[in-house]
């Protein structure tokens, strides 16, 4: 990479420069990175239709979603990893939408909130490990239902 030119994709925070960002800047940031790692995972599965890509997409990022696997994955986090998710969770958020309840939006911004601190810090085997679980278990939870 040239000297003048950022790596927007390898940018890497200190804790001190992470702490002084907003809590809704670090959901923002996290929102892009879950949903590139969701549709990474799709599109490499082969889901190939625009459709079919959108529809199992939505299945992972939604806020309902999101707030179920922000409660598997809860147990697991450091005491950092907690502290930003709560940071997250509990940030001002004007609007929710349809579709999801208050409780279940805040959750979401709080996982939001972690993935883009961890990508921010440059944590990169701690995002993939933490979305390898959401998406075991989502799975499991899938399989389980359809069984029923």
């Amino acid at each position: 990479m040239s000297d003048n030119i950022p790596d927007y994709l390898n940018t890497t925070l200190t804790e001190r420069e992470l702490a002084a960002m907003s809590s809704l800047g670090l959901a923002h940031i996290g929102d892009a990175v879950f949903e590139l790692m969701v549709r990474t995972l799709m599109t490499t599965r082969g889901v190939v239709t625009a459709k079919k890509l959108h529809r199992a997409t939505v299945g992972y990022v939604s806020a309902r979603a999101q707030s179920a696997a922000m409660s598997r994955i809860l147990p697991l986090l450091t005491d950092s990893e907690r502290e930003t998710y709560i940071r997250g969770r509990n940030a001002h958020v004007k609007t929710v939408p349809r579709g999801a309840s208050h409780a279940e939006y805040h959750a979401a911004t709080g996982l939001e909130a972690l993935f883009g601190y961890l990508y921010l810090k440059g944590n990169i085997d701690r995002v993939n490990a933490l979305f390898d679980i959401v998406i075991d278990e989502s799975e499991n939870a899938e399989g389980e239902a359809d069984a029923t």
